[in-house]
């Protein structure tokens, strides 16, 4: 410790002002804390949480003050947020534990030793966690308080904390020093505790319909279940290279092939793309396989789990998200996408016998389709694959119509390789997505389980990746083989958690509901 005081005093003259005063706060803290913090305690043991002290002596009145007894004693603990003084002999502080405040009033007379009174209460700094060890009072101002009669210094704080009031407002700092963030602004808090009921509800909405728990590997060697550029790293014992999950979704219905027929897996997926407000490279996902089951079953299964969550997080139905009425309430609006696209195309054509051609997935369609971008000035980039455009086209003017929960249904074959032929249109597929305020939540759609067509799409979507779009993963073999095993009829589900909290919880920005977002070193 001496060491590093002596090369924090070797901070020169050319040092910044804030760093000059960092280091002189540091040693001051260091020096002043010395006496009582010798060495940090291993354990403080606790009679009673914040939470449970204050349920429990809730009752006192104004001005009630038990007796300075063992029996009424109490040992808490928590942070520092406030100190002030009241003379020499009377110090109040707030300290903060587990999302519950609580008045410390540290009076001369009722502390063990006077002396140690006085160096104890200087030494204490707003940020410091302490030990108190004392008796129950509520003040004339009806403050619930404890009286201590004892203060031990737990773990100091070296570092001056952000003003209460302002909180941490810089970004990066929040993202980059989230426990510094949940110190200082109290709302983040909040955040995460929905967030953890919302994963917590799906988990036991998922295990109240018979489904179990299941985990896939997350380092892979190949890459599928999903269109998405992935991460690649190399695994030097093997001397292979290897990728990080794109999706669990081929794992998962090899599971459901070997008999496990309801499974379910909340995790982590990794995908080489940009962030913006609801894109972050590292995300967290729910997807669920269902033996048995349609979309038609999982558009009812995601209204009953997205209605219940809704009215268990907030106790009604109707949110209010930046500023916009949200009705989670069933039955939802369904979109049936290319009858709803061509409906708004001639339209916006004027062009009232506007057709997509049968096939979409055909040259004539692609030609068509970067016609109708060209002319209403939709930008897609490349390269132009008839599921790019089709899915530009879709986003421009079908999901800013999806406020409250809305499906949009039986997408086109060429933009839904795993998924199965619609049974009245050969040309669509069984699929649904759930959009919230014009953002896609949900996907799920009646999976495909024969393994000569599957292997058929699986080669179709191939040339778009020789056209150059490098979000189409390689061919599955091993997943074709284990579909001829058998893959009974099954439904398939997934779900972003993290874009399902920003709503819930009002935020506009996926990075405001993951406690660590990734971020540029650069």
């Amino acid at each position: 410790m001496n060491s590093l005081i002596e090369n924090m005093e070797n901070v020169n003259d050319h040092s910044s002002d804030d760093l000059k005063e960092q280091v002189a706060y540091y040693i001051e803290r260091i020096n002043s804390t010395n006496k009582f913090v010798k060495s940090y305690p291993h354990k403080f043991t606790k009679s009673i949480e914040v939470e449970e002290y204050i349920q429990k002596y809730y009752h006192l009145e104004s001005g009630d003050k038990m007796d300075n007894t063992e029996d009424n004693s109490e040992s808490i603990m928590g942070r520092v947020t406030s100190k002030r003084a009241s003379g020499k002999k009377l110090f109040f502080y707030t300290i903060f534990s587990n999302g519950y405040t609580i008045q410390i009033m540290s009076s001369m007379n009722s502390y063990h030793n006077s002396e140690e009174f006085k160096e104890i209460n200087l030494s204490i700094r707003r940020g410091d966690i302490i030990g108190i060890k004392g008796y129950p009072y509520r003040s004339t101002r009806g403050e619930l308080s404890i009286i201590p009669t004892i203060i031990q210094i737990l773990s100091p704080c070296y570092h001056m904390l952000p003003n209460e009031h302002f909180g941490v407002v810089d970004k990066e700092i929040r993202y980059g020093q989230r426990y510094l963030d949940l110190m200082i602004n109290n709302d983040i808090r909040n955040i995460f505790i929905t967030r953890s009921q919302v994963t917590s509800y799906l988990r036991r909405f998922l295990e109240d319909r018979n489904f179990i728990e299941v985990e896939t590997p997350v380092l892979i060697n190949k890459v599928g279940g999903a269109t998405a550029k992935p991460f690649k790293t190399f695994h030097n014992a093997m001397k292979q290279e290897m990728s990080l999950r794109i999706a669990p979704e081929l794992y998962l219905k090899q599971l459901v092939i070997g008999g496990l027929d309801r499974v379910f897996e909340i995790g982590k997926q990794f995908r080489n793309e940009s962030i913006d407000l609801t894109h972050n490279p590292e995300f967290t996902s729910c997807e669920f396989y269902m033996a048995g089951a349609d979309y038609n079953d999982l558009m009812k299964i995601t209204e009953e789990f997205m209605s219940g969550l809704c009215h268990k997080i907030h106790g009604k139905y109707e949110i209010d998200y930046q500023g916009t009425k949200i009705n989670f309430a069933p039955p939802y609006r369904t979109i049936d996408m290319m009858s709803e696209l061509r409906t708004i195309l001639r339209e916006k054509l004027n062009d009232y016998e506007f057709e997509f051609p049968i096939d979409l997935s055909s040259d004539i369609t692609i030609d068509l389709l970067k016609n109708v971008c060209s002319k209403l000035n939709v930008k897609c980039p490349e390269p132009h694959t008839a599921s790019r455009l089709i899915d530009r086209l879709v986003g421009e003017y079908i999901e800013p119509q999806c406020i409250s929960p809305t499906f949009i249904i039986n997408h086109p074959l060429v933009m839904s390789p795993l998924a199965k032929s619609h049974r009245d249109d050969k040309y669509l597929t069984e699929r649904f997505e759930l959009f919230i305020n014009g953002k896609e939540i949900c996907n799920a759609y009646t999976e495909l389980n024969d393994p000569i067509v599957q292997k058929e799409r699986f080669m179709e979507s191939q040339k778009d990746k020789s056209k150059g779009d490098d979000e189409v993963p390689p061919t599955d073999m091993e997943f074709v083989t284990a579909l001829e095993y058998g893959l009974p009829p099954t439904g398939g589900w997934g779900i972003g958690i993290d874009r399902l909290v920003m709503f819930l919880t009002d935020n506009d920005s996926i990075r405001e509901v993951i406690l660590f977002p990734t971020r540029s070193t650069i």
